[in-house]
């Protein structure tokens, strides 16, 4: 299946200044198979090593000399490296994290070799690294599960991609018949998910059984890695806080919900392990009053969501039937997987180069609570993003918030068809409120940034 970011590959390797190439990403979400079809499509002679099977490959990177390091591999595999004809992986790194200083020498003595590392624990190692790191000398991709453009592709619907990437939504209306089928398809995708061998499962034998099989393997595989943790943490903590995420979605994470009986600083670590696993992700609260978001964040009120909905609903038991039978997505669950894919999918819609990072906006005040599920930074705005179901659901938070921040554009996710309207209102607070709420279906998500206009912050 292609890959939105097989093509930012592409012009990496095509680049004249071109660096050796960190992707990071969480197990299983497509890091090695996206290697290896850069490979094949610019038919260089893959030269792969994976550090998780073989430690001892490490010894062959000894020398800080690419020339006498390509010579020893050579000679170690009875072959001739040449080295602008080549692609040089280095695969699951964290488990030789020492060779990532390497990389400096490789870009400065052999920049015609291509040569990438991926790992799927790397953050541990980059957090805990006691070697100095090539600054300056290394770029990065970050790799998300399938979003709903890429799971179309997967499923050949070239047709539904290409429209809803050509989409105007000043001067078309969606036909009856093309958002029923993207409805249905988006409902498909919350529980097939993005994760490539679900997805890969789904197209070729259209088991459900099949592919939840597939999910409570990615699950247990995602268990076994429990133990490469750094060993600091009882695996139970562990457990704790992945099953108590997906029952968490849409609100305020506690850990007393994971357990009770357990002081906080210990689900704290384990929760904190997990984020830089990326099997899940913090949703921090920030008060959102300009950009950048993360320069005002409150790190005692934040939500979570898990790397997949896939996997989401295969852990909260959510059939395809009963999610078809469903006419509003944010029924399901109570909104918990409709906040869940629009943050998988706010998620892919980064540059390849940034570090993904979600923010929502609370007010805790006892009795006069409110929230906006996400924030958005769109240039040098901050763009508030509420989903709510059909053309109903309370929009009093935003309200509210528009009228506190004084902030002219907004976007509403739901399940209907895409429109624009001017509100023109006071909010609870008797407060005059006036802006243009954008409401898009959950199959435009992805092109969200696209139907921002040009908004001046001032």
């Amino acid at each position: 299946m292609e890959r939105a970011r097989l093509q930012d590959l592409k012009n990496w390797l095509k680049s004249p200044d071109r660096k050796p190439l960190v992707i990071r990403g969480a197990r299983q979400v497509g890091k090695t198979w996206l290697v290896r079809q850069l490979a094949h499509w610019a038919e260089l002679e893959l030269i792969e090593f994976n550090f998780e099977d073989k430690k001892q490959d490490a010894s062959l990177f000894r020398t800080n000399d690419p020339q006498v390091t390509l010579q020893e591999i050579g000679a170690s595999r009875n072959i001739t490296i040449y080295p602008a004809n080549s692609l040089l992986f280095l695969d699951e790194i964290q488990s030789a994290p020492e060779l990532l200083e390497k990389l400096r020498w490789f870009a400065e003595k052999m920049p015609e070799l291509a040569v990438i590392a991926t790992g799927s624990l790397l953050d541990f190692s980059l957090d805990t690294h006691s070697f100095s790191m090539p600054v300056g000398r290394i770029s990065y991709l970050y790799l998300e599960p399938l979003s709903f453009e890429e799971f179309l592709l997967a499923k050949k619907n070239h047709g539904l991609l290409e429209y809803i990437q050509k989409y105007q939504i000043t001067s078309e209306t969606v036909p009856e018949t093309i958002h029923k089928q993207l409805m249905t398809l988006f409902k498909e995708y919350l529980i097939i998910g993005g994760l490539p061998a679900a997805v890969a499962s789904w197209i070729k034998t259209q088991s459900l059984s099949d592919v939840s099989k597939i999910h409570h393997d990615l699950i247990t595989n995602y268990r076994d890695d429990f133990g490469k943790y750094r060993g600091r943490l009882a695996i139970e903590r562990l457990e704790e806080i992945m099953i108590s995420i997906p029952k968490q979605l849409a609100q305020k994470f506690t850990y007393q919900q994971a357990n009770a009986n357990v002081h906080s600083t210990q689900l704290k670590h384990a929760l904190n392990l997990l984020n830089k696993a990326r099997i899940c992700h913090p949703v921090i609260s920030s008060h959102a009053n300009g950009v950048p978001l993360a320069a005002e964040t409150n790190d005692k009120y934040f939500k979570e969501i898990f790397i997949d909905v896939g996997l989401c609903c295969a852990q909260l038991g959510i059939t395809l039937n009963e999610v078809q039978s469903i006419s509003e997505i944010n029924m399901i669950n109570k909104g918990g997987i409709a906040e869940q894919s629009a943050g998988q999918i706010l998620r892919t819609v980064f540059p390849y180069y940034i570090d993904p990072s979600l923010f929502c906006w609370m007010r805790t005040i006892p009795g006069s609570s409110a929230e906006i599920d996400y924030v958005l930074q769109h240039q040098n705005i901050v763009i508030p993003v509420e989903i709510k179901s059909g053309t109903t659901g309370s929009l009093k938070s935003l309200h509210y918030f528009m009228g506190q921040k004084k902030f002219h554009f907004a976007v509403r996710i739901n399940s209907d068809y895409p429109s624009s309207i001017n509100v023109d209102l006071k909010n609870t607070l008797g407060l005059a409120v006036k802006y243009q709420l954008l409401s898009l279906p959950f199959y435009l998500l992805g092109q969200i940034h696209r139907f921002i206009p040009s908004i001046n912050s001032n």
